[in-house]
């Protein structure tokens, strides 16, 4: 099977897993302990259906919504995930030219092996990026002030990792990253290894050893005295802190469990979203990631509050399969599914996306 004959994202998994070594694959696909939130994160939607509209009038249709005053082609932007070089050679730059091929967003990730300055430079449009929070201040001041520098219109705090979840598939692969990758972004702070350790993964001990748990709300604040672009916090599932987030400055949140990599039996993000939204109303943008695999999950999602969407291991496994290339037909595909779910439901735009369509 070549990229033209996929039909479907979950195809490129499948593929995906025929070309990685094992240690990447597990990288990729696992949860935290038993997975049940990363099942529930997929299979919740499966549990929403959609009571469709007709004669809508919908030859035409537009895909199109803005963020930050910056229009993109459909509501799914590329979420943050790190060591793309370990997956592909075209690595984050591959990544960042299939979202602007498609007219969005990627969300780039402290945790890249090539730096953000690079990353934003490889392509005109809009870019975010993703802040984990270092025991350093000075480190983490560092990374803000690069990207607002470099052009990056957005800022994307992770907050649900105050440590990092137990994910016994990287602890059995002791997963680290070959010596000639680097966590570019922290090279010139001396945090650019993560290597493989004895008994654990290298993520476990690299965040135990560099990353802060001591967060609260005031740092929210912090960094926005630090940074003026708009900055969105990460890994909300409930609706009062939601409301804190906006309280505290965030110009959106994210409704995620870091695709139940975390805290396993966790509230799947779909559930959580529409209490989420309700609590956010127009204070702030609401997205939310975990489980999205087609166009009829995107429309769910915008029918229960979210502005727009993130997907991150379908951008993986796409990247696995053929690079930038394979990345922009995961995009490709999900976008024509969005369409079609779209004209089905009787959506000529997304503002047309009501609660009501939900079943």
């Amino acid at each position: 099977m070549d990229l033209a004959e996929t039909v479907n994202l979950q195809d490129f998994e499948i593929l995906a897993r025929q070309r990685l070594a094992a240690d990447v694959i597990g990288f990729i696909a696992s949860g935290a302990a038993d997975e049940i939130t990363l099942r529930r994160n997929r299979h919740a939607y499966d549990d929403i259906f959609l009571c469709y509209r007709v004669l809508r009038g919908v030859g035409k249709r537009d895909l199109t919504t803005t963020l930050f005053k910056k229009k993109v082609s459909f509501p799914v932007l590329i979420a943050p995930t790190g060591f793309h070089k370990l997956i592909h050679a075209d690595g984050e730059i591959g990544m960042a030219r299939a979202a602007a091929q498609a007219g969005t967003i990627m969300v780039v990730a402290t945790m890249a092996n090539t730096p953000l300055e690079d990353v934003r430079a490889a392509v005109a449009g809009p870019m975010w990026f993703q802040l984990y929070v270092y025991k350093d201040r000075g480190v983490t001041r560092a990374l803000l002030e690069r990207a607002e520098a470099a052009g990056y219109d957005a800022i994307q705090v992770t907050v649900d990792l105050p440590v990092l979840g137990r994910r016994e598939a990287q602890i059995r692969d002791r997963f680290g990253l070959p010596s000639h990758l680097r966590l570019a972004n922290l090279e010139s702070a001396g945090f650019g290894e993560l290597s493989s350790v004895f008994a654990d993964s290298g993520i476990a001990a690299y965040t135990t050893r560099l990353l802060d748990s001591s967060l609260t709300w005031k740092d929210i604040e912090w960094f926005k005295s630090i940074c003026k672009l708009p900055m969105l916090v990460k890994g909300i599932v409930r609706a009062d802190d939601a409301r804190i987030a906006v309280e505290s400055g965030a110009d959106g949140v994210v409704v995620s469990n870091h695709g139940g990599r975390q805290l396993d039996t966790s509230i799947a993000t779909i559930r959580a979203l529409a209490e989420v939204a309700e609590a956010v109303g127009d204070r702030a943008v609401v997205m939310v990631d975990g489980g999205i695999q087609r166009g009829t999950d995107v429309i769910k999602a915008l029918a229960l509050g979210a502005k727009a969407v993130q997907i991150g291991r379908p951008t993986l496994w796409g990247l696995a399969v053929g690079g930038q290339a394979g990345v922009e037909r995961v995009l490709e595909l999900l976008k024509l599914e969005f369409d079609l779910a779209m004209a089905l439901c009787g959506c000529a735009s997304i503002v047309e996306v009501k609660r009501d369509l939900i079943a």
